[in-house]
């Protein structure tokens, strides 16, 4: 069977077929919406988003497409970040940024009765907290959390500690794990960009579509060899032998242990499947990688 080549190598055609946009969500649609525009413009038969965000909400909302959309777990851990309006009830305390920075750190939320999950308490990390601005009744918050933070129910939380009440008003997501706004696409680039790939000007197509292993940074790696990867297309497990090198996610990162969701590649860094390291990546013989997501 044959492989993808590397990441910088592939024409259009590849690119859409593996590929990834960092997408800047407009208000109005839902995400599962956006993500069916984005299939039927680029012609893939599936598109997978990264993260559920409420038709109001724009922002980040990064685009998994063709057989890039079986890695879509990737985000499912990601960290968030949003900007958010607090609209108080009534005129902020003294010690408004004090109550507001104890938020930060475990806190504990029961979903909204408007969720798509069961109504029960449970804590997400709040990693940092910072008012931006505040004028009158109303506060510029940036919220970095963990994925599944309602900002909503944050908001109203934030009220009731307060002593004021509030609400959410608007709310922009700026950051889905290694996606930020810094490189956002709409899909009017996107479509633009496609017609004039149809036209012979591939540039504008390769500027907002990237090799799907952009969407895998974050996780730890495994060179896997090409007879291995072959293997692996094939629905094998990855064994010992077929291991050439595992490294962590970053320089300084500990070394991954059993359990972790892990990237394998082949030598020329295309992805080949989604793991979990279940073995020595050392070792001489065994099981080192059970597979959960083939990519080719």
């Amino acid at each position: 069977m044959p492989l993808r080549g590397p990441p910088d190598d592939r024409d259009v055609d590849d690119l859409l077929s593996f590929g990834v946009v960092n997408l800047d969500k407009p208000p109005g649609p839902s995400a599962h919406q956006v993500a069916a525009w984005v299939r039927d413009a680029t012609g893939q038969d599936r598109v997978a988003h990264g993260g559920t965000l409420d038709p109001k909400v724009t922002g980040c909302l990064p685009m998994l497409l063709g057989d890039a959309a079986r890695a879509a777990r990737v985000f499912d851990d990601a960290v968030k970040e949003y900007v958010t309006v607090l609209e108080l009830h009534d005129s902020a305390p003294a010690d408004f940024n004090q109550v507001v920075a104890e938020f930060e750190g475990e806190i504990y939320q029961k979903p909204p009765r408007k969720s798509a999950v069961k109504r029960q308490l449970r804590s997400r990390r709040i990693h940092a907290l910072d008012v931006l601005e505040r004028e009158d009744r109303r506060a510029l918050l940036r919220v970095r959390c963990a994925s599944g933070t309602y900002i909503r129910k944050l908001c109203h939380d934030i009220g009731l500690a307060l002593g004021t009440g509030a609400h959410m008003g608007d709310l922009r997501r700026t950051a889905t794990g290694t996606f930020d706004d810094a490189d956002l696409a709409t899909m009017y680039d996107l479509v633009d960009a496609l017609a004039f790939a149809e036209d012979g000007d591939e540039r504008p197509l390769r500027e907002i579509v990237a090799p799907a292993e952009r969407a895998l940074v974050a996780l730890p790696r495994v060179t896997i060899a090409p007879s291995a990867a072959r293997a692996v297309a094939d629905g094998a497990p990855v064994y010992a032998p077929g291991i050439i090198r595992a490294e962590p996610a970053a320089a300084g990162d500990a070394k991954p242990e059993n359990g972790a969701l892990v990237t394998c590649y082949t030598p020329d860094d295309a992805a080949v499947c989604l793991g979990t390291l279940v073995g020595d990546p050392a070792a001489e013989s065994g099981t080192v990688v059970e597979l959960e997501r083939v990519l080719v």
